[in-house]
């Protein structure tokens, strides 16, 4: 997947449908359905793959995963309304070249009809149709816990990055939630899930291992989620991800957020930089983004070579952020 390019056109012209028919950018949802679009079901599938093509010859994989339950049942249908913002920052303002983005929903595979749910890397106007399948289930286990594990699993050993395989270069996973994942991958979830047949259970640290080798991973907390301000949930997520932790006192700024942190991290721009092209685009953003990220900026090294991340070796990939 990947080719073809994005079309501001193109998705205007699909939200005008929209508003005359009454239909609905999330018709999977509001049409009724109750399981996962056989497009998302991750159960059987091999490989999701970011690949380089002769429009984008040089791809860079960007995967937004969100929780689909509670609270957070809103995020997808803001980042639907704010793609045009998302692409236009990262492409017009140079931030990355050629993205290739991926979305997909997270659950409680404990008790949830579609605990995971794994969309497509693409470049075009199939990204807004991908996030339309996901079905925004509203569940979970009232345990504080979701299935953020078994997405990690998913991404680490399930996808295939050409900026990765063939430049060395990681790509993205931003994961957005007000939940702990569970401590441990279980083997019994992963086959009932995904489909594989793993011989023990895997720790969170050991499978966050393999994933930072290809992705750099970011994990949101926006205010507002049930959980936000619980310091467990400070506590757990700081604990694997360090300064990777975003803290979002907007929901409506979050593609504006994984916007700048990319371009943060790609070195494109600095959040003062990014601040101003928020201006730019007419986004009410920037104070949002501003806390969210300063501490991030504060953590750059302006001309220090980047460190590898926990558990990655000398052989490992090239990263991008400082850690």
């Amino acid at each position: 997947m990947g080719s073809g390019v994005w079309s501001t056109n193109v998705y205007d012209a699909a939200q005008s449908y929209r508003a005359a028919t009454g239909a609905s950018a999330f018709g999977h949802t509001d049409g009724g359905a109750t399981t996962t679009h056989p497009d998302l079901d991750p159960h059987g599938v091999t490989v999701r793959e970011s690949r380089d093509n002769d429009e984008h010859p040089e791809s860079l994989a960007i995967a937004v995963l969100f929780d689909v339950t509670g609270s957070m049942g809103t995020v997808p249908r803001v980042l639907q309304t704010k793609l045009p913002d998302l692409l236009g920052l990262l492409m017009r303002k140079g931030y990355v070249e050629h993205p290739q983005i991926m979305f997909g929903g997270v659950g409680d595979a404990t008790c949830d009809r579609a605990p995971l749910q794994i969309g497509q890397f693409e470049s075009d106007n199939r990204m807004d149709d991908g996030l339309g399948k996901i079905l925004l289930e509203g569940g979970g286990g009232g345990q504080m816990m979701e299935s953020y594990e078994l997405a990690m699993y998913f991404m680490a050993r399930h996808t295939a990055l050409d900026c990765f395989e063939k430049r060395g270069r990681r790509g993205y996973l931003f994961m957005i939630g007000d939940e702990l994942a569970y401590p441990k991958v279980d083997r019994r979830l992963v086959a009932k899930v995904i489909g594989d047949d793993l011989a023990e259970d895997l720790s969170i640290e050991a499978v966050l291992t393999e994933l930072r080798r290809m992705y750099e991973v970011y994990f949101i907390i926006p205010e507002g989620g049930y959980h936000s301000g619980d310091p467990r949930l400070r506590d757990f997520w700081r604990r694997l991800l360090g300064q990777h932790v975003l803290y979002l006192d907007d929901l409506d700024a979050v593609c504006e957020t994984i916007a700048l942190t990319i371009g943060l991290s790609e070195d494109a721009i600095d959040l003062q930089e990014g601040l101003e092209h928020l201006d730019e685009f007419g986004s009410t953003a920037g104070p949002s983004v501003s806390r969210a990220l300063a501490r991030l900026e504060a953590d750059r090294a302006p001309t220090a070579v980047s460190a590898s991340p926990p558990g990655l070796d000398d052989a490992g990939a090239r990263g991008t952020t400082r850690l």
